[in-house]
C-alpha cells in the first residue's frame, strides 16, 4: 500500500495534509488500507520500486507474487550494498581477510535473509547508512558520516538511538585539533539531508502530519510486540500468574504466551513499563557511552552502537521482534577489527534468527518453523531469558574490549 501511494504522488503528502487536529491519512489498495508511519526516504525508496513495477505492467498493479518480489527489491539491494560497503570499507581499515569474513558474516548470516529478503522488514534499509556513517568516521569524512546518519534516520525512526554512538565517534577520531571542527561539519552534512529529506513534506505543508504519525509510532499498546526480551517474559508471568485459578499452575505455564497490553498492566495495578523501560535502557546506554568513552577506532565505536541496540531491544517496552536487527551487522563490524566479539556477534545473530523463525518460520504462509512447544515452557520465554543472559555477557565483553583498547592505547612503545 505505501509503495502503491508513493508510485503515484509524493511522498510528503502520505501522512495527509493540514487538519485541525491534523488529518491522518489511509492509503490504499485494493479495497486494504492503512496509515503510513515511517520516515519520507523509507517510503521514497519503495515508491520507486512502487513506479518500476508499475510501469512493468504497464500501468495497473496486480496483487500476488510479483509484486512482493518487487516491494522486497530495494531490502535486497539493499543487502547487496551492504555486502560491498563491508568488503571494501573494512579492507584498508583491517586487511583483506577480516573483510571478507566481515561481508559473508553479513551476506550468510541466516538472520539476515530471514528478516528482509525472506520476511520483508525494511531493517537493511536503513542500516545501509548507519554502517556507512560509522565507516565514514573512521576514514576523516565528518561530512559523510553526518549526512549518512541523517540518511538512516530519515528512513527508519529507531536509527536515532545509534546517533550517540556516531557522534562519540565523530568526536574521538577526529585528531584532538580538529574535533570542534570534525563535529561541525558533521552537523552541517546531517543538516543538510535532513533538509532534502523533509523538503517534500514541508512542500506539501504536512509538517503537524508528520509528526503525529511519526509520534504514534511511542504509543503502541503492548508490552514487548513478539520480541523475545524482558517484557516478553514479564507478559508470560503476568498471564500464567492470573490464568492459574481457571487453568491451573500446570496449564497456565505451559500454554505458549501471546502480546499483553500496556494498558492491562497499568490496570492491574503495576506501574507503567514504558517508564521503566526507558530507564533501564537508558541507564544501559549511559553505561555503555561512559564505557567506551575513550574510544579511538571505529571497533569500538561500533561495538557501542551494537549494545545500545541490543540494550534497548531487551529492556525497553513496546519493542518489535525485528528491532534487534541492527546489532547483527553492527557487531559483524566490530568482530571485524575485534575478533573476540565474534561469539557475540554469532549468538546475537542466533537468537534474533530464532526469534523471528519461532513466531513466522521463514514466512507466514509458507510455514517451517520450529514448533514453541518442544521445550515443555513455550520456547519463546526460553529465548528471552536467554537473550536477557546474553545481554549481560554482551555488557562484559563490550567493557572487556574497550579496557584492552585504553590498556593498549597506553603501553609504553617496544624500544
Amino acid at each position: 500500500m505505501w509503495s502503491y501511494a508513493a508510485s503515484h504522488e509524493s511522498v510528503g503528502r502520505l501522512y495527509g495534509v493540514g487538519g485541525n487536529p491534523p488529518e491522518r491519512r489511509v492509503v490504499t489498495l485494493h479495497q486494504a488500507g492503512t496509515t503510513v508511519d515511517y520516515p519520507p526516504l523509507a517510503l521514497l525508496e519503495l515508491g520507486i520500486a512502487g513506479r518500476v513495477y508499475r510501469r512493468l505492467n504497464n500501468g495497473s498493479y496486480p496483487d500476488g507474487a510479483w509484486l512482493i518480489a518487487a516491494v522486497k527489491a530495494p531490502v535486497v539491494i539493499a543487502d547487496a550494498l551492504m555486502l560491498a560497503l563491508l568488503l571494501f570499507g573494512v579492507r584498508p581499515l583491517a586487511g583483506q581477510e577480516r573483510a571478507r569474513w566481515a561481508a559473508l558474516a553479513y551476506w550468510l548470516n541466516p538472520a539476515i535473509l530471514l528478516d528482509g529478503a525472506m520476511l520483508g522488514y525494511l531493517d537493511p534499509l536503513f542500516i545501509v547508512p548507519a554502517c556507512g556513517s560509522l565507516l565514514a568516521v573512521a576514514y576523516g569524512w565528518p561530512v559523510v558520516a553526518g549526512a549518512a546518519a541523517a540518511a538512516a534516520c530519515l528512513t527508519k525512526p529507531q536509527a536515532a538511538i545509534l546517533l550517540p554512538a556516531i557522534a562519540l565517534g565523530v568526536w574521538r577520531l577526529a585528531r584532538t585539533g580538529t574535533r570542534p571542527r570534525a563535529a561541525g561539519l558533521a552537523v552541517v552534512g546531517a543538516i543538510g539531508v535532513l533538509g532534502i529529506g523533509m523538503a517534500p513534506i514541508l512542500i506539501a505543508g504536512a509538517m503537524p502530519n508528520f509528526a503525529q504519525a511519526i509520534g504514534r509510532l511511542g504509543q503502541h499498546d503492548l508490552l514487548s510486540g513478539n520480541a523475545c526480551n524482558l517484557w516478553w517474559i514479564v507478559g508470560y508471568v503476568l498471564r500464567a500468574y492470573y490464568s492459574m485459578h481457571d487453568l491451573g499452575a500446570w496449564a497456565a505455564f505451559t500454554v505458549p504466551t501471546r502480546i499483553l497490553a500496556i494498558s492491562r498492566v497499568v490496570e492491574l495495578g503495576y506501574p507503567n513499563p514504558r517508564a521503566i523501560g526507558l530507564a533501564l535502557s537508558g541507564a544501559a546506554a549511559v553505561w555503555a557511552i561512559w564505557t567506551a568513552r575513550r574510544a579511538s577506532d571505529v571497533w569500538t565505536v561500533a561495538a557501542l552502537a551494537a549494545f545500545v541496540v541490543h540494550a534497548y531491544a531487551t529492556l525497553a517496552a513496546q519493542v518489535h521482534e525485528n528491532h534487534l536487527f541492527a546489532a547483527v551487522p553492527l557487531l559483524g563490524l566490530a568482530a571485524a577489527g575485534r575478533a573476540r566479539l565474534v561469539p557475540v556477534f554469532a549468538t546475537v545473530s542466533a537468537i534474533f534468527t530464532l526469534n523471528l523463525n519461532l513466531f513466522y518460520g521463514i514466512s507466514e504462509d509458507t510455514g517451517f518453523a520450529l514448533r514453541r512447544t518442544l521445550t515443555v515452557v513455550d520456547a519463546t520465554v526460553l529465548l528471552a531469558l536467554i537473550n536477557c543472559a546474553v545481554l549481560v555477557w554482551h555488557a562484559a565483553a563490550f567493557s572487556r574490549e574497550c579496557s584492552t583498547e585504553v590498556a593498549l592505547r597506553q603501553s609504553p612503545a617496544p624500544a
